[in-house]
């Protein structure tokens, strides 16, 4: 076995961050790969060295294996940990890494080849007496074949691709005359997706749990499993919320799943960390899913209830040195919750978005751990998956972890860039989730389209961002401390000065007037007078986008970002939204967006200029095409003219209201 001290991460973000700390914790010199678009992420700044492997897209930079050898080559790095996602379970490139004579951080090829296959591997877990789902994982893979094997398995059924996960290639069918055209689809997409068309046909588990064991395996044949994880809290198949251990789990039961997930990995003759995934119904039976061979997203929550460092073990079995532990060594201690913190809007079927990180203000705390890979400043890239944190809260019991939780995520701040924050603090807050009875089925059981929706801010959070931005404005006006000990700053010889802000949230618009209290310092009547509401705010303290407040006599925390006049972050008591002042905005959102300037509708990358200065160009016509959130919008003229100046250069990353044309009108001209 190659001795190593140095290790590559093959991997960007939070994950990258988290393997660099452990590593450099334990002596390893760390290099980091990062692309264009990665350039000032932490991770990069974290690691010893960094090597700048190719543009912002995946397919140039991240997935390509010989970018990633030749990086190690060049950094001196003896050793590549994959972290996951990208290359991780990639058996070409761990053999390649292998051939390279570098270390792999992870398993065998022969081992990820036949856990990466649904077929295969659930061959190959019947052979080695695991439970697994009844159904059909033949090598016939005609289409009178998987009709007729379809006919033998109790309805509903699920038909789904041999290859790859996320849950493309697969569709769930009720009634058996849709069979063939079910499979006809999973087919064609799983070959678009994964470049094979090899399906399994299975019994559809209905409203089971989704429960995953970790195990862990050195060079010498030890093998053991570290407890369970319930991830059952999913939206399109991709996990949300994660804790350990399962809230219905059994001593027997954990004991008989924890022996099946050590024979699953044993059968292949696993090394290393990886999660033998099972649904569990009901009735308390359990089948065989699939096996992950890397380690999770959710391996925090299996850390703090075990004390163990799963990184570190990695780096140990890597070693070839013992695992040291016995499965009695493993005792399971306290109660650990995790959710995945994404840029990406929950009102609009959890769109992916990409933006500006504003600032980036992470909870602490006893009981709480955040794991990140961003920071203020920051540009949310859309190359990427939206996942930016995950935040875990830990306890003695259940519910002090919950409780826990979501006091970190609301004392948790990201703004300038749409987050599933609010929905993560409502999936904790569900009775059903409370009483640890969720399912795979949780989202859309507990969830109406409205419950999805962006929330509105009340008048009282509108009351108290418009006293702040006040306070903000006498700041900069008048280059003097926000507070001040006297009335100065309200006193007019004629009389009471009074403010007036709006606040636009669609149709929900918020007018406020803002008028000092007499003989008060730094308090605020502030009336909305078309909704017929009104508040008295006092201002106790401003510093370091934070605010203590006083509303009506209730006291408050407001963590704030001013990104410039007349726009305001705001977050009260764990409520955030973003607060435009349209009487102040009026005239630059006129001139920003003037009748012959286009400017990009949102932050994205530009995949095609279709204009050259001087054009003529009609209303309507496509000036260019934007790359955002994964899909893919057509910048278009507003008025007929002739372009005097482009700005839109392919291939660059712009932000929300870049300008990017103008064109002069016929009247201009």
């Amino acid at each position: 076995m190659k001795y190593f001290n140095s290790v590559l991460i093959a991997n960007r973000g939070e994950i990258a961050c988290r393997v660099i700390r452990t590593a450099k914790d334990l002596g390893y010199r760390t290099v980091a790969v990062y692309s264009d678009a990665d350039a000032d992420a932490p991770h990069v700044r974290l690691a010893d060295d960094a090597v700048r492997i190719g543009p912002g897209p995946v397919g140039e930079s991240y997935l390509v294996p010989e970018l990633i050898l030749a990086a190690a080559k060049t950094s001196g790095a003896q050793s590549i940990h994959p972290g996951y996602g990208f290359l991780s379970e990639n058996a070409a490139f761990a053999e390649a890494v292998e051939d390279a004579g570098l270390v792999f951080i992870g398993p065998t090829r022969e081992a990820i080849e036949i856990m990466g296959n649904k077929a295969e591997s659930k061959r190959r877990m019947i052979q080695a007496g695991v439970p697994c789902v009844p159904g059909y994982e033949g090598y016939d893979q005609s289409d009178e074949t998987l009709l007729a094997e379809g006919l033998k398995i109790e309805l509903p059924l699920m038909v789904k691709a041999a290859a790859g996960g996320g849950g493309r290639g697969m569709r769930l069918v009720h009634d058996q005359a849709d069979l063939a055209n079910a499979i006809k689809q999973a087919r064609a997409e799983a070959v678009g997706a994964f470049g094979s068309g090899e399906l399994i046909l299975e019994k559809a588990i209905i409203k089971p749990r989704h429960v995953e064991i970790q195990v862990f395996a050195d060079m010498l044949g030890n093998t053991i499993h570290l407890g369970e994880r319930d991830c059952s809290v999913q939206r399109r198949h991709q996990k949300v919320v994660e804790e350990a251990p399962c809230p219905i789990m059994t001593p027997e039961l954990r004991e008989r799943m924890g022996q099946s997930a050590i024979e699953a990995a044993k059968s292949v003759g696993y090394r290393g960390a990886g999660t033998v995934e099972f649904l569990l119904d009901d009735s308390g039976f359990f089948y065989f899913l699939e096996m992950n061979t890397r380690l999770q997203v959710e391996h925090p929550v299996t850390e703090l209830i075990t004390g163990l460092d799963l990184v570190a073990l990695q780096l140990s079995v890597a070693q070839g040195q013992p695992l040291g532990l016995t499965q009695d060594d493993i005792t399971l201690q306290g109660h650990a919750i995790e959710v995945r913190l994404y840029t990406e809007d929950p009102g609009q079927d959890f769109l992916p978005a990409s933006g500006p990180v504003d600032l980036w203000r992470p909870a602490s705390g006893v009981g709480i751990r955040i794991d990140s890979g961003i920071c203020t400043g920051q540009v949310i890239s859309p190359f990427y998956d939206p996942m930016v944190a995950k935040v875990i809260g830990y306890g003695a019991t259940r519910e002090m972890a919950r409780l826990k939780l979501i006091s970190a995520l609301k004392e948790t701040v990201l703004f300038g860039t749409p987050n599933n924050k609010d929905f993560l603090i409502d999936c904790l807050e569900k009775q059903s989730f409370i009483d640890g009875s969720a399912t795979t089925a949780f989202i859309g059981e507990e969830f109406s389209d409205a419950d999805l929706a962006t929330r509105l801010p009340c008048f009282a959070d509108s009351a108290v961002a418009a006293v702040i931005e006040l306070a903000l404005e006498y700041g900069r006006h008048h280059n003097h401390s926000l507070l001040v000990s006297t009335n100065l700053r309200n006193w007019s010889s004629a009389s009471a000065m009074v403010s007036r802000k709006q606040y636009l949230f669609g149709e929900l618009i918020h007018d406020l007037s803002i008028s000092p209290v007499a003989n008060s310092v730094d308090t605020y009547q502030v009336t909305d007078a078309g909704a017929q509401q009104s508040a008295v705010v006092q201002l106790l303290s401003i510093e370091d986008n934070l605010a203590s407040i006083v509303v009506d006599g209730l006291s408050l925390i407001a963590l704030f970002m001013s990104p410039g006049h007349g726009r305001i972050y705001c977050s009260i008591e764990g409520r955030g939204a973003f607060f435009k002042d349209m009487i102040i905005l009026d005239g630059a959102i006129n001139e920003a967006v003037g009748v012959g300037r286009v400017v990009a509708p949102m932050h994205g990358l530009l995949l095609e200029v279709l204009v050259k200065k001087g054009d003529q160009v009609l209303k309507g016509q496509t000036l260019a095409i934007l790359e955002a959130m994964k899909m893919h919008y057509e910048v278009q003229a507003e008025i007929d003219g002739i372009l005097d100046e482009v700005t839109a250069i392919a291939g660059k990353q712009v932000a929300s209201d870049d300008v990017l044309f103008e064109i002069n009108g016929p009247e201009e001209a």
